[in-house]
């Protein structure tokens, strides 16, 4: 039996620095086997990551089938120290494995109490209030050489006393189980890369393996005084450390051997800890990644906050400050900002200055920001925060081969992005889609597909041109929804087919106006299979549904799609659509029958939905109903103000406007009601102030003979019904009430009002346009207007 050789490599995940040691070292020392922190299931998808279509950053995802809410992710960038040992192993053509707690276990276990933020108490002890700039300062600005000692000796220093417990605690005994197996497989060469919390944990005395010989380890000592055993010993409290949810990467938490430090533990220990442990099943594959989720700040407890600066000190070790400010000129450059080189040399001493001034090793992300700040921005901090989401944290999404496993419908998705050329991106961008073309009509089908799946690629944005041809979508994917398709795949292999699926689950159990909307969204998404489903549920439902406001909030959605909706499969919407409406019709004076102010609001708005929808369809019933309502006199002021409008506007109003507003402005209604029959009135808009005076002197009568106690009571509804008007309706509408001769000569009553036409025009002013038109009309002017 041969002697294996071990050596634990202790990093930060995610850390530049670490990585380029650990790449370093491998080359050095050149082991048979590369045991890597991170899940055993996945053993069977390292290959993978040797594949010429894998581009980091990447993430392997474990999920229990069937509950895919129940999933954990361990990411992996370019910089992680992690990936650099999965590279170096496909390259050298070595074995390579996951040593740490199954996944199957973990997400039994569920998510262990983190106590400890080791990089925290290790700056605190130095005299940072920064965590990252201590890291910078400590590791990534020494250069490669010692990096996993001083790592090592820091966290040998932080774990002192410290015991495990569990889920942790079984972790450290699952890594040493992994090892000891390795050695009695007769490797000569085992190297173990893990988070620098649990090198204490694997390395002697903490594990003893049976004719292993170990190198002599010398470790140099730091010349911090802060990181003396005495100044950590006690640790301080410190606040919670980070971790993934769930996941196996960590950092920042992690205890000891079971025992307690004194003694390390034994096999027979480890196997008795690792005895019973709950068990799911689980799946694994490879998904993108993005450098935001990488971001501490977006949800994954063991990222780093500046992801993007971390890749490219991982990228660019020679001169990082030069060519990141070079970077940041060159996007700023892109928004048309004036940046010349002189600028950038500037910002490089900028940089350097502050960074000899407060005694750090190489400037870093703080002195290069503040350099941006002051010279390539002049302090404005829009382009600040351009250049700290462009490049800082970066919004890189990374790609898996076409051989990563996948569920069918995840599949079927990835092959219609290719087929409709719609290459998924992290950054989110706007894209108008022209429905008259068939690559953007399959594009919108797609969109509209995912969105009935729950799968929110895109967000339907307001189209920036009319016509319903035309559709804006923001686009943006997010690690979040291969969860989401792997929830989704329980509908169908395809995308059109679980979409067809679940618009199938959703009518089920959905009442009117759900059933209306989803035939919209059946149409949109292009689901023939499924819009006659949902039509025969409507059928059913509206011959048994007799509450008036359901049939309103319906009407609408089902009267577009027999307009505007595909023609295949919409027959039977004409007579579903005449029969609502006749019902409504029927029943909806007794609907409005002692409503509170809320529940008219909500009326209102059904009224014009139902009203648009008549229009559509060319019925006269609806206003012929509304014209019988309009006599009654116990409507609240709100609706009666609504109906009024409505059939002023269709010119089927039996009296006039202005007698019908004057009557519910007179003194003898309550101001409340006035108030609110007038924001029913001009909820249609306030031109119809501008054009007629008469209607706007009322209004401007009814005001001012409002005492002072009444004014105050009915200002917010006034403020609301006013302050919905477009600026340029309420300047207009302002302009004329300046004008007091005006309104006098338009009043009710007033000796000029009939001739209240004319009274506002300037002959003068008009006589330049009367000239135009006359010429366009090829008539002689002879000189007079």
């Amino acid at each position: 039996m041969s002697v294996p050789r071990l050596t634990v490599l202790g990093v930060r995940h995610h850390g530049p620095g670490s990585a380029r040691a650990v790449r370093d070292e491998l080359d050095r020392i050149r082991p048979d086997l590369v045991l890597v922190e991170g899940p055993p299931e996945a053993d069977n998808l390292l290959a993978l990551a040797a594949d010429p279509g894998m581009r980091p950053p990447v993430a392997l995802l474990a999920y229990v089938p069937g509950e895919p809410s129940r999933a954990a992710f361990w990411p992996f960038a370019e910089f992680s120290p992690e990936w650099q040992a999965i590279a170096y192993a496909a390259r050298a053509g070595v074995e390579v494995r996951f040593c740490d707690l199954p996944a199957a276990h973990g997400l039994a276990l569920g998510a262990d109490p983190v106590r400890r933020d080791p990089i925290g108490e290790l700056a605190r002890a130095a005299g940072y209030d920064d965590p990252e700039r201590w890291w910078e300062d400590l590791v990534e600005h020494r250069g490669e050489a010692g990096t996993l000692d001083v790592v090592a000796e820091a966290m040998r220093a932080v774990r002192e006393g410290h015991a495990a417990e569990g889920v942790e605690a079984r972790r450290e005994a699952y890594m040493r189980r992994t090892v000891r197996k390795a050695a009695r497989e007769g490797f000569a060469r085992i190297a173990v890369v893990c988070g620098a919390w649990h090198l204490p944990a694997l390395t002697p005395p903490a594990l003893t393996l049976p004719a292993l010989t170990l190198p002599a380890l010398t470790l140099p000592a730091l010349t911090l005084p802060a990181l003396t055993p005495p100044t950590l010993t006690p640790p301080t409290p410190s606040p919670p450390g980070r971790r993934a949810r769930g996941s196996g990467l960590t950092a920042g938490s992690g205890p000891e051997a079971p025992d307690g430090p004194g003694r390390p533990p034994s096999a027979a220990e480890d196997e008795r800890l690792l005895r019973g442990l709950p068990k799911v099943r689980v799946e694994m594959t490879w998904v993108p990644w993005t450098h935001g989720r990488l971001a501490a700040g977006a949800g994954y407890g063991a990222g780093v906050a500046a992801p993007g600066w971390y890749e490219h000190l991982f990228t660019a070790p020679d001169r990082p400050v030069e060519r990141w400010l070079a970077r940041a000129a060159a996007i700023l450059r892109e928004e048309d900002l004036p940046v010349s080189s002189a600028h950038v040399i500037e910002a490089v001493r900028l940089a350097e200055g502050l960074a000899a001034l407060r005694g750090r090793p190489l400037a870093g992300l703080s002195e290069v920001t503040e350099a941006v700040r002051a010279v390539l921005c002049d302090g404005d901090e829009l382009p600040v925060e351009l250049v700290q989401r462009r490049m800082v944290v970066g919004e890189r999404l990374g790609r898996v081969p076409d051989a990563t496993p996948m569920v069918p419908l995840r599949r079927d998705l990835r092959d219609e992005q290719r087929r409709l050329r719609m290459k998924p991106e992290a950054m989110a961008g706007e894209h108008d889609l022209d429905l008259r073309r068939p690559l953007d009509l399959g594009r919108s089908r797609l969109l509209h597909r995912l969105a009935l799946l729950d799968v929110p690629w895109g967000t339907a944005r307001r189209a920036r041109s009319k016509g319903t041809f035309k559709e804006s979508w923001s686009l943006e994917w997010r690690p979040e929804l291969d969860v989401a398709l792997i929830e989704a795949a329980v509908w169908g292999i395809t995308v059109e087919a679980a979409a067809a699926a679940r618009v199938r689950a959703l009518a089920g159990g959905a009442g009117l106006p759900e059933l209306a909307a989803l035939v919209e969204r059946c149409l949109l998404a292009h689901l023939p299979d499924a819009l006659p489903y949902v039509l025969g549920r409507i059928e059913d439902r509206a011959a048994l549904d007799g509450e008036v406001r359901h049939l309103m909030g319906a009407l609408p959605a089902l009267v577009r799609a027999r307009r505007y909706g595909d023609v295949r499969g919409t027959e039977g919407l004409a007579g579903v659509t005449e029969s609502m409406l006749a019902r409504i019709c029927a029943g909806l004076s007794p609907a409005l029958t002692g409503l509170d102010e809320d529940a008219a609001r909500e009326m209102a708005a059904l009224m014009d939905g139902v009203h648009t929808a008549a229009g559509l369809m060319g019925s006269g019933r609806w206003l012929t109903t509304l014209a019988g309502i309009a006599r009654r006199d116990d409507l609240p002021g709100l609706l009666d103000g609504r109906i009024v409008r409505i059939l002023s506007d269709a010119e089927a109003l039996e009296d006039d406007v202005a007698a019908r507003m004057a009557r519910s402005m007179s003194p003898g209604n309550p101001p409340a009601r006035s108030a609110a029959w007038m924001e029913g009135f001009l909820s249609g808009g306030g031109l119809l102030l501008v054009h007629d005076t008469r209607l706007l002197a009322t209004v401007d009568a009814w005001l001012t003979g409002l005492s002072p106690e009444a004014f105050v009571d009915v200002l917010p509804l006034l403020r609301r019904t006013f302050g919905a008007f477009p600026a340029p309706e309420r300047r207009m509408i302002g302009g004329r009430v300046r004008s007091g001769s005006t309104l006098r000569s338009s009043a009710p009553g007033s000796s000029e009002a009939g001739g209240a036409e004319g009274a506002d025009c300037d002959d003068g002013l008009a006589a330049g346009a009367v000239r135009t038109v006359r010429e366009i009309l090829g008539r002689e002017t002879g000189g007079r207007p």
